[in-house]
Formats: structure tokens, sequence, C-alpha cells
């Protein structure tokens, strides 16, 4: 059993800035992948910026230059620093890792929710 426990969200003006973070525990194993996927009202969900075992960053187009993913690997924690929000980065927001080593597991956090508004 793997625990996905993020913090972080809330209430920002347009412009401001926000940090998710997503702390593992548990039965983790190997980490394969990080990320940060989105949804927002009467949308489906949507990767925001993801990170590999490695160190490779992807992110959406529509939070290039404003969002960036990191970890802590020795707190199996992800983060992710959301700059210049705009109100349509309204969403709630989940955590998402990938791991295992002889079974691969899909493992979600609870959603925190986002809201970018004046």
């Amino acid at each position: 059993q793997v625990q996905l426990v993020e913090s972080g969200g809330g209430l920002v003006q347009p412009g401001g800035s926000l940090r998710l973070s997503c702390a593992a525990s548990g039965s983790i194993g190997y980490i394969w992948t990080m990320a940060w996927y989105r949804q927002a009202p009467g949308k489906e969900r949507e990767l925001a910026a993801d990170m590999t075992t490695g160190g490779i960053t992807n992110y959406a187009d529509s939070v290039k230059g404003r969002f960036t993913i990191s970890r802590d690997n020795a707190k199996n924690t992800v983060y992710l620093q959301m700059n210049s929000l705009k109100p349509e980065d309204t969403a709630v927001y989940y955590c998402y890792f990938k791991v295992g080593i002889t079974r691969i597991y899909d493992c979600w956090g609870q959603g925190t929710q986002v809201t970018v508004s004046s």
C-alpha cells in the first residue's frame, strides 16, 4: 500500500504563486515517475507536469515557463511551484506516482483545490 498526501492548495490572486507538495509513504519500492495532473470543472483531467526517475521533466504547453516540478528523493516528495497564476489554472490538482519493482502501481493523491481569483 502506498499513500500520497498532498498539501499547499488554496485561493490566490491572478499573478500570485503557490507551491504544492505531495509526500509518498508505505511500500513504495522504486519510483518511476512523479507527476501533477489537474482537473478543472467540466473538463477532463490533464497532465500539468511530470518527472522521470532520471530527472527528465515535461510540461503542458499551458504551464511552461510558469510551473516547475521538483522532487526530494530522501523524502519521497514531489513539488509543483506555480508562478504567474491565471484564472484558467483553477482546478483540483492531483499528484501521481508510478511505483513498484516486480509489479508497477499507479498511485494518486486525494487532490487539492487551487483557485485563482481576484
